[in-house]
Formats: C-alpha cells, structure tokens, sequence
C-alpha cells in the first residue's frame, strides 16, 4: 500500500503526475476541506489558481454511514436512487437532509467567498482534487459543478480513494488519476500517516497564501504545543476548577459555562468540546462554582456571580504565555448560557463568538441588548417554553445574532442525532468567526512554516 505522510505530501506526488500530462491554462479546484490540502500544493506546484467547491454530501437519517447522494455550492445536486429504494427515504426526509446540507454550506461559502472571490472556470481544463474521504456522489457533484461553470476538460486527481468511487466518478470526468486505488474508505484513510481534520480557517489561509495575500503567513509557525489538563483558576475568593485542552496549532479557545446541575464532567458539553477540538478550537470546561456551593440554589441561579467568575476566567486566559492571544468565545448551556451572555457584554473579555444551548438568555437582564459579540442561539423544537425565550431574545439583541431550531429535540438534545447536530452547529459557528479575528504570529527565527496538514 502506498504511504503518504500527510496531504502536502499527497499533493506534491499528485502535482509530480500532472506536471508531465497537463500544462497552459489550468484551474486547481479542491473539495472543501482536506481536498483543499492537497489541491493548495498541486497549484503551486504547477503554478496555477486554487479555487475551493464546497459540497456536501446528503447521508441517510439515522444512517450516516450511508449517503444518498450529494450538494455543490451551485445548487448541483446528485443523488443516488439505488440507496433511496434501500433506505426507503420518503419525498420529505431527502428534502429536508437537503435543506441542512443547503444550510452548512452557505455558511462556509459565504465566510470562504470573502476571502476567495469565485475564480473563472469557462474554457479551461479544471482539476477538481479531493484527499480520498469524500464520497463518489460528492465527487460527481464537483465534477457537475465544473462543467455548469464552463470548464472545457475536467479532471479528477486522487491520491487515494476506494476503486468503487473512481469507477464511478469516471463517468462524470474527462481524465481521472488515482495513485493509490484501495479497496475502501478505511484502507483509504491508513494511507495517511497523518489525517488532520482540516477546518475553515484552514481552507481560508490556504485560499489567502495561494493567492498571495496571506493576511497571516506565518498562520502555523510559532504555535503552542497541545495541552490538555487540569487547571485551577482563581476568581476572587474562589478557586474553580476546569479541564483545559488545546489542540495543535489552535484558532481560539472557547469557554464552556454549564448549566444548574451540571459541571466540567458533563457528558454532553465534553462532546461538544471533543468536536470543537477536532475542528483546531482550544477548550476550556469550567465550573464556576466551587464544590461547596454546588449545592446552594442560590448560587445556582445567581447569574451575576457566574458571569464574573466567566470574566475571572478570560483575564486568567490572558496570562497563559503562548494561548494569551488567541480569540475566546463562549458555549453556554441552560443557566449558563444567561451567565455567558452577560459576561460576552462586559467589555474586558472583547469575546468574539458566543453560542447558547438550551439557554436562557431571560435571565441576563438589561444587558442583553449590550451584547456585542456574534451570538448562535440553539434550541430544541420541542423545548417550546425556551424556545420562546430565544425567540424574544432574538428581537431584544442588536448584535449579529441567529436562532437555529433542531426539529424534534427537547431540552437536553437527547434525541439521536441532535446533539451532534448542536455540535456541528457550534464548530462551525467558532470556526468562522474565531479564525476571522485569528491574530498574526511572528516567524520561527529559522524561518519554517509548520503546517497541520
């Protein structure tokens, strides 16, 4: 089996392959996310543009191993029959599988168009480039996009992929290179000695160096190395308790305030934050009540208290050395979420993005509408006393604010499927606003750049 050390070594053995079988005026197109990756060292390489088609593919509900088809940005849409007779999906659960993949990427592509304005395909040979996870379907519907946008040859370079979906993407291109044909999505990814995920601040800075206008490039040199342990913070006279976690070459950390009843140990908040770690966001699990006032229900409720303690926090955040710099943000739940939002108000924690679950926002007063910061409210659709209180917080805030309903789930988003949704949500929310106010970091004085990739 061939091995590949990561994608930017993927991409230089692809670029080896094309640079001998393409040349003139060439387009490099990646699937959003590690097909960006591989396909930023294949433009360079052969010293053509990089453009990113962000597609997404449609899974059956309760089912994700299977995909029923796939979505471009364009609105191409490819979808297989064979898996909607086997899973049986009715008219209304494709179109609303459809209506939340429409959702997730005009969300990436509104946020990655602001930093790489379409790039013209009409009458050029386009290679469209994935690193091997992506499905046949999703592939297909790169390859669709393309040539609705003009390109005159369409092209499809893998470093790796299962033989079934370079059989079937055939159909759909002129030329397909696979280097490393496997026999499935598992053997695809043991290819890679290191398979990162790759997020949209990622993409982004990619998108930024290929075209010569990196706003911070330098964007993986001197970055803090991964931590991940127990920590003790001082806030006033108090001294709280939190797990912190930092993953490699981090875009900003976010702060988890939890709801009554719960603490750092949460179950649900930790998966949360695992997700948010994936995807480059450092994360700090924080009890802002110490052991011996868990059980007050005054303390509980005292959402004034909670939000210093939330601001104590941030300021101890600013002394941690390498971290000290990077963008904060706040996941609040139930309670927790009122204590985040009153604390987002305060001007000397200048977070940038806050995300509530099941919050209630009620319950941060007047300074709710002093809220600032870009603020995601979710709420299960069968939470209705909540989702009331969202829905008049949505009217009371003057920040850039939205309010995202998961069908079906109730207050704790125990429903299959729904905190994972809730979780998607907030890493993309994170994501794109934590990595648009990403500082700039100088140089290693030897001059190297590290990447993730």
């Amino acid at each position: 089996m061939m091995q590949f050390e990561d994608r930017r070594d993927a991409g230089r053995r692809l670029a080896a392959r094309l640079r001998t079988r393409y040349d003139g005026d060439v387009v490099v197109v990646g699937l959003h996310g590690g097909g960006v990756a591989v396909a930023y060292e294949i433009a360079c390489d052969i010293g053509a543009p990089l453009e990113v088609v962000v597609v997404r593919t449609l899974r059956v509900p309760h089912q994700p191993v299977h995909a029923f088809g796939a979505l471009s940005e364009d609105g191409t849409t490819v979808i297989d029959n064979r898996e909607v007779t086997r899973a049986r999906l009715t008219r209304h659960e494709m179109a609303q599988v459809q209506r939340d993949a429409r959702h997730e990427i005009d969300r990436s592509s509104v946020f990655l168009r602001q930093i790489q304005p379409r790039v013209p395909l009409g009458g050029r040979t386009v290679v469209v480039v994935a690193d091997g996870s992506a499905t046949a379907a999703a592939m297909r519907a790169a390859c669709r996009d393309a040539r609705a946008r003009g390109a005159r040859w369409v092209v499809v370079a893998l470093p790796v992929a299962p033989r079934s979906v370079v059989a079937e993407v055939s159909g759909d291109a002129d030329d397909t290179i696979c280097l490393a044909p496997t026999s499935s999505y598992a053997a695809a990814a043991r290819s890679y000695r290191r398979f990162d995920q790759v997020s949209d601040a990622d993409v982004a800075e990619l998108l930024r160096r290929a075209a010569g206008r990196s706003s911070n490039p330098a964007h993986f040199a001197q970055t803090p190395p991964p931590w991940d342990e127990m920590v003790r913070i001082p806030a006033g006279d108090a001294m709280l308790n939190g797990h912190l976690a930092v993953p490699e070459h981090p875009i900003g950390i976010v702060l988890f305030a939890h709801g009554s009843g719960s603490s750092r140990h949460s179950a649900r908040n930790r998966f949360v934050a695992e997700v948010l770690n994936r995807a480059g966001v450092g994360t700090l699990l924080l009890d802002l009540l110490t052991p011996d006032e868990e059980g007050d229900r005054a303390r509980v409720f005292d959402i004034a208290l909670l939000s210093r303690r939330l601001v104590a926090a941030t300021s101890w955040l600013a002394g941690l050395g390498p971290i000290s710099e990077l963008p904060i943000g706040y996941f609040g739940a139930s309670t927790g979420a009122a204590a985040a939002l009153r604390a987002a108000a305060d001007l000397r924690t200048q977070v940038a993005a806050v995300v509530s679950r099941g919050g209630r926002p009620d319950l941060t007063g007047s300074r709710l509408a002093e809220v600032v910061a870009p603020t995601l409210l979710i709420v299960g659709g069968a939470d209705s006393a909540v989702l009331a209180l969202n829905r008049e917080a949505l009217q009371a805030m003057s920040c850039d604010v939205e309010l995202t309903v998961v069908p079906g789930a109730t207050h704790l988003f125990a429903e299959p499927g729904a905190l994972e949704r809730v979780a998607e949500l907030a890493r993309d929310w994170f994501v794109e606003r934590l990595s648009m106010t990403m500082p700039a970091r100088p140089d290693d004085s030897n001059g190297e750049h590290r990447t993730r990739f």
